[in-house]
């Protein structure tokens, strides 16, 4: 036996192709010698078991599933099923003999064997319908050889009577005195032993189109499984693969870059080089001429008289005010500094390897805005106007409420534009900030004007509850409408010239960088000041209703 076997299976190939007879142990391969049952339904042997528990627990050898065992053996409780079924095969391959004949007959005639469970004898063919056709044994119940009864089936051990009841609260048959012995209310769960064994045979078919179910789910799940780890294996090489293709054009590009970037440094290296050595050399040959002068001064001074002084004095110190003027390269007319911007150019010529975005210094969107109106907003001049604090607004929902947004507020795009502007370059953008300026300027003094009106109208309801103009009503909505149209044209104009301005922005993104900023601040300022229009409808909307009716109150107070 394989008692000694204290590995587990491998896995669960070694399982399909081992041979996996039910009644065969899956350790020993050997049929079953007291099978055991496990916490997990797998049976082995009580050999195969022996000496494999610890601490109380056993660990199935196939699954490794934990099973408690109890008592001193370290075993789990026999498989009673399982064991009846070792013992009907063990039955069905002995030799059977004829009892009244003495016959012995052949596997392939057992299905011709009967067995008198009256007599408790197998009887042949030939024997049954000779002998037992006699009128003495008309009442002998005989069946076939596969489906004889045993003894220990047939009487209750405690009062060796024949079992006639089947409980179904305690799963066990009954003999007449076992029934007799019950409570009432126990013998209600009683039924006879054939409607027991057809209510038994009806829940088994259940049960077995259960577990069917669960065998082909279980099959199909390892299909897929199956096909999932070969999926797994491919992606994972697929994956390598383009790691390494892409690692090794990662590779190509940085040394091919690598070798552009110091060429560069040396070519900057020889001109900066080459620019101070000429350098050098003009201060070294200026050097000895002023010493020759200032040498020649001071002989001068000590040799001359006031007559000789006076005669050619100011001819030396003409020719000495000339060598000052003279356009001398004192300080480097450049930097130390080697700068091969090595960064960017590495970076740069990854980006379409790594599909990496363009660099824009844009965050969010313009939901991140945030509704309502600010409670400060910097105007160009840098003062500061107070505006209404409104807890929501409805958000614009069309185009303008996608575009992208920038960290600068309009005093820092204002001072930014005010900067490109002095530079004095001729630009398509430089005319389009122009442009810009004064079109936003106009569009911000008309909602500051619309502002101001609001506010009066909101002061005068909730400080004063009175109204003093409640014509404007209708113009401010008129208003705010019209501006809400402008503020959109100027909008989808500044929007179509985006394309205009990234092709100049690609060919030089140093100079272009806060030219983007300064842009994407602009789209910002005009969706703020329409999120503030659209805030401004919304409270006049509002507050309509209370300025009519105060206007209906007031009417009829005038005549009093």
């Amino acid at each position: 036996m394989a008692g000694g076997i204290f590995s587990p299976l491998g896995s669960c190939s070694e399982l399909e192709k081992a041979n996996c007879h039910p009644l065969v142990c899956l350790l020993c391969h050997e049929p079953y010698q007291h099978p055991c049952l496990l916490d997990c339904y797998h049976n082995f042997c009580a050999s195969c078991l022996r000496g494999r528990a610890s601490d109380g627990r056993l660990r199935c050898p196939l699954c490794g599933h934990p099973s408690v065992v109890r008592g001193g053996t370290g075993l789990p409780p026999v498989d009673r099923l399982l064991q009846f079924l070792v013992d009907s095969s063990a039955d069905s391959e002995e030799d059977v003999q004829c009892a009244n004949c003495d016959r012995c007959c052949t596997k392939a005639e057992l299905d011709t064997m009967y067995f008198c469970n009256t007599c408790g004898q197998p009887l042949c063919a030939p024997c049954r319908e000779e002998t037992h056709r006699a009128r003495m044994f008309a009442r002998h119940e005989i069946v076939s050889l596969s489906k004889r009864t045993k003894d220990i089936h047939k009487k209750c051990p405690l009062h060796e009577e024949p079992y006639i009841m089947f409980s179904t609260e305690k799963k066990s048959m009954l003999c007449i005195n076992c029934f007799r012995d019950m409570q009432g209310e126990s013998r209600a769960h009683c039924i006879d032993i054939e409607t027991a064994y057809m209510q038994g045979c009806q829940r088994l078919d259940q049960a077995v189109m259960a577990v069917k179910e669960l065998q082909t789910s279980t099959r199909e799940a390892i299909v897929l499984l199956k096909a999932m780890i070969e999926e797994v294996r491919n992606s994972a090489s697929e994956e390598e693969a383009a790691i390494n293709s892409l690692f090794s054009r990662m590779q190509e590009q940085l040394s091919e870059r690598k070798k552009m970037l110091l060429k560069a440094v040396q070519s900057q290296h020889e001109e900066k080089e080459k620019a101070f050595k000429e350098q050098l050399a003009h201060l070294a040959s200026l050097l000895p001429t002023l010493q020759v002068h200032l040498v020649t001064c001071s002989a001068f001074l000590s040799s001359a008289n006031k007559a000789e002084f006076l005669d050619l004095g100011y001819q030396l110190m003409e020719r000495l005010q000339k060598i000052v003027k003279l356009p001398h390269r004192l300080r480097p007319a450049q930097t130390s500094k080697i700068n091969s911007e090595y960064r960017a150019e590495f970076a740069r010529c990854l980006e379409p390897l790594l599909m990496l975005s363009p660099r824009r210094s844009i965050v969010g969107s313009a939901g991140g805005i945030g509704p309502g109106i600010t409670g400060t907003n910097m105007l160009p001049g840098g003062q500061c106007s107070k505006t209404l604090m409104v807890p929501s607004c409805p958000p614009t929902s069309d185009k303008m409420s996608t575009g992208p947004m920038v960290k600068k507020p309009t005093m820092h795009r204002y001072i930014s534009t005010k900067v490109l502007l002095a530079e004095g370059r001729e630009t398509p953008f430089a005319e389009h900030c122009r442009n810009y300026e004064n079109t936003y300027r106009m569009l911000q003094t008309e909602i500051q004007g619309l502002k101001d009106q609001v506010q009066e109208l909101h002061r005068d309801l909730t400080k004063h509850h009175s109204l003093i103009k409640s014509e404007i009503m209708s113009e401010i909505l008129q208003k705010s409408l019209q501006m809400d149209v402008q503020i959109a044209a100027h909008y989808s104009a500044v929007e179509m010239m985006r394309s205009v301005f990234e092709e100049v922005w690609e060919e030089t993104y140093q100079r272009v960088a806060n030219e983007q900023e300064i842009y994407e601040a602009q789209l910002h300022d005009l969706l703020q000041l329409r999120q503030e229009n659209s805030c401004l409808s919304t409270i006049t909307k509002q507050i309509a209703p209370y300025v009519r009716s105060i206007a209906k109150v007031k009417e009829r107070l005038e005549p009093r």
